[in-house]
């Protein structure tokens, strides 16, 4: 039978082809489609987390991961139907006023591998729209990167358009990015912060679970 042990190493490695041939195989061998999905590629995604996290895998190797998790659900996807339906729901976005994507889209890739389905506003997004995408897709969590100390201002800004929006109580907020810490997710009135994507992965998974 297949061993999923031997997935997630090969996940971890980042070997698309390989990944992609070992999923074909399980499921060709019956394994489930969602026991594949599981204890094999999301178990493998949270030891990436965790290696990343704790400085043993960098962005170049965690993307590589991702993109095999994501060849891999491709093929899971036609299989998966209910069974496989998302943990959670999450809106990702960079807040008004910075451009800057490549931490936001590692955090979504890990989320999206993770098990959940994630709406990306992609960057320089304003309050109005994060507020219009939490009235309109019903999220567990939104998550707000900010990569300048000159759009930390907007982070704070958001978080009070969605509070004065009557939303807040229905969502978790988490921010992440250079500039901002654990003490600024306090002040402006986050639930979360997560200093990489790893971390973000981990904190949006519980708080969709919670």
């Amino acid at each position: 039978m297949a061993d999923m042990n031997v997935l997630k190493e090969v996940l971890i490695t980042g070997n698309g082809d390989k990944l992609t041939e070992l999923v074909q195989s399980a499921l060709d061998e019956g394994v489930n489609a969602a026991d594949i999905l599981n204890k094999g590629l999301i178990s493998g995604m949270d030891i990436v987390g965790e290696k990343m996290k704790n400085g043993d895998m960098f962005i170049p190797e965690v993307l590589m991961a991702a993109r095999a998790m994501g060849l891999a659900v491709e093929i899971l996807k036609p299989l998966l139907g209910e069974e496989g339906a998302a943990m959670g729901k999450v809106i990702i976005g960079t807040v008004k006023g910075d451009l800057h994507d490549i931490g936001k889209n590692l955090v979504a890739m890990m989320l999206e591998s993770a098990g959940l389905e994630i709406i990306d506003l992609g960057v320089d997004v304003p309050p109005e729209v994060f507020v219009e995408n939490i009235n309109k897709m019903k999220p567990d969590v939104v998550a707000m990167s900010a990569l300048l100390t000159t759009t930390m201002p907007m982070m704070k800004a958001t978080v009070d358009a969605i509070t004065e929006s009557g939303l807040r109580e229905q969502i978790k907020i988490i921010i992440g990015g250079a500039p901002v810490n654990q003490s600024f997710a306090d002040e402006i009135g986050a639930d979360g912060y997560s200093p990489d994507a790893g971390s973000a992965s981990q904190l949006a998974k519980e708080y969709c679970n919670s």
